[in-house]
């Protein structure tokens, strides 16, 4: 065989190859026409303000530290006066937690819905439902920094 027609033939054979590709892929992407069985995406929250409203500072300098937490709060519970030095948000998977400022603002977090924490502001959070709140807090941190600061001195009513 000539080397003109081995090049052809490598030609030939790749665009073969090629075809064959397309089409397995083709194949593949017609079983994901199903909407059922697509991947989704829903943007909850973007925001650059915290739930009442109030401007979120710059970012912290330095290396960042990112934290995940899952908090369970059961149904009457109230949580303790606190603040948040460091930016964080969530999604409430379960329930419904209403947030207090000091200033009596209100914020009722329902199913489903993100939240953006407000930040070295104090406030409360009390679950006032008849089921426990599923919470996940997403904190964007650093190293040592605390992510809430408890103000015992503060009473709840």
């Amino acid at each position: 065989m000539k080397k003109t027609q081995i090049w052809m033939l490598a030609a030939i054979l790749s665009i073969c190859g090629t075809v064959a590709v397309v089409t397995a892929c083709e194949k593949a992407n017609a079983q994901n026409d199903d909407p059922n069985n697509q991947v989704q995406s829903v943007e909850l929250i973007r925001t650059d303000k915290s739930w009442d409203g109030v401007d979120l500072p710059e970012y912290l300098q330095g290396r960042p530290e990112l934290v995940a937490v899952k908090y369970v709060f059961p149904a009457g519970k109230k949580l303790g006066w606190h603040h948040h030095p460091v930016m964080n948000y969530g999604i409430l998977v379960q329930g419904e937690l209403t947030i207090i400022g000091r200033d009596g603002k209100e914020k009722v977090v329902h199913e489903g819905e993100a939240v953006v924490e407000m930040v070295n502001t104090i406030h409360h959070g009390e679950n006032r439902g008849t089921k426990p709140v599923i919470l996940y807090m997403f904190y964007l941190s650093q190293k040592d920094l605390p992510l809430a600061v408890q103000h015992p001195e503060i009473p709840l009513d």
